[in-house]
């Protein structure tokens, strides 16, 4: 019986711009490649050479997720990480100075030594519903700005601003049908999707969002997700001091749809309700119980989706 050697990840930096993208390869060569679907391809050919091969990159606003896709269904392992926790350690090594090709070297020696999380796959179904909820979250943040213009305005621009607000509604109203629409037709969301509306308090805004958002729902622990979405308290404590616990970080579109939900939850959904009575019956903070009541129906929606056989009780 012949024994097989595990094989050693190694890693690569990938920094990521508009138009191009800086590698860093395992073995120190760096180069560039465009941010398109030619420049994605070489960028594979040239990650394939190495066996185990891991690419790091940041989280640059959205151009990184047709270079992530491309890799990802191509076979190999990328991790996403958050700007600021390479930056922290680019100050750690004493490093001050900022290119492209620096970073990505840089990239490369932070997924060396911190060994992050790796990416999840997004169905491009759900990719699709995720394009259509960033387009309502902006129709809705022009309708709040218009709403507050309307307050102050002038008879010469109220009737402007009110024409805005009237076709602002008229985009929402079609965009949340669309993103209905999209869900119902594809068999992945809407099984999904109804698993996690059988919790009183999740409507579809928010299974949307978990759909198109969160890709790891349901395929990780619920302490991990909760530290994912930004729901989980850290300690701050020192010495003989101990400091009250803040969540932070996180993704905040998706903290604060929960939100909402955890809300309308505490009011509507019996067992919520009375997890959330409580909490205040016991002296914490609202802010605190309502945060504890996100963290519960986060538990209860992944186990919903991660074992079939879960079964909610009535």
């Amino acid at each position: 019986m012949e024994s097989t050697t595990p094989v050693k990840t190694t890693y690569a930096g990938l920094d990521v711009a508009k138009d191009r993208l800086d590698y860093a390869l395992p073995d120190e060569r760096a180069g560039y490649v465009s941010n398109n679907a030619e420049g994605h391809a070489r960028l594979l050919r040239l990650l394939r050479s190495f066996a185990g091969v891991r690419v790091v990159c940041e989280a640059s606003g959205g151009y990184e997720r047709a270079a992530v896709a491309a890799l990802l269904a191509g076979g190999l392992e990328v991790c996403v990480v958050q700007p600021g926790r390479v930056r922290a350690f680019a100050l750690a090594e004493g490093l001050l100075a900022k290119t492209d090709p620096i970073d990505a070297a840089l990239l490369r020696r932070f997924g060396e030594k911190m060994q992050p999380r790796l990416a999840v796959p997004t169905d491009p179904a759900a990719a699709t519903l995720r394009e259509l909820l960033e387009h309502r979250r902006g129709l809705s943040d022009q309708l709040v700005a218009v709403r507050n213009r309307l307050e102050l305005a002038g008879p010469t621009l109220r009737p402007l601003l009110q024409r805005q607000e009237h076709f602002l509604q008229k985009e929402l109203v079609a965009v949340e049908a669309m993103s209905a629409a999209h869900t119902a037709q594809d068999p992945f969301l809407r099984e999904k999707a109804a698993r996690l509306r059988q919790v009183q308090g999740v409507g579809p805004i928010l299974a949307a969002t978990l759909l198109g958002y969160v890709p790891e729902l349901g395929r990780i622990e619920s302490a991990q997700l909760c530290a994912l979405i930004g729901v989980a308290p850290f300690a701050r404590d020192s010495g003989h001091h101990s400091r009250p616990r803040h969540v932070r970080g996180g993704r905040a579109v998706v903290r604060q749809v929960l939100y909402m939900a955890a809300v309308a939850a505490t009011r509507f959904n019996p067992i919520l309700g009375a997890f959330y009575a409580r909490l205040v019956a016991a002296g914490k903070p609202k802010l605190v119980c309502l945060v504890a009541v996100m963290r519960k129906m986060l538990g209860v929606l992944n186990r919903l989706l991660a074992d079939p056989q879960f079964v909610l009780v009535r």
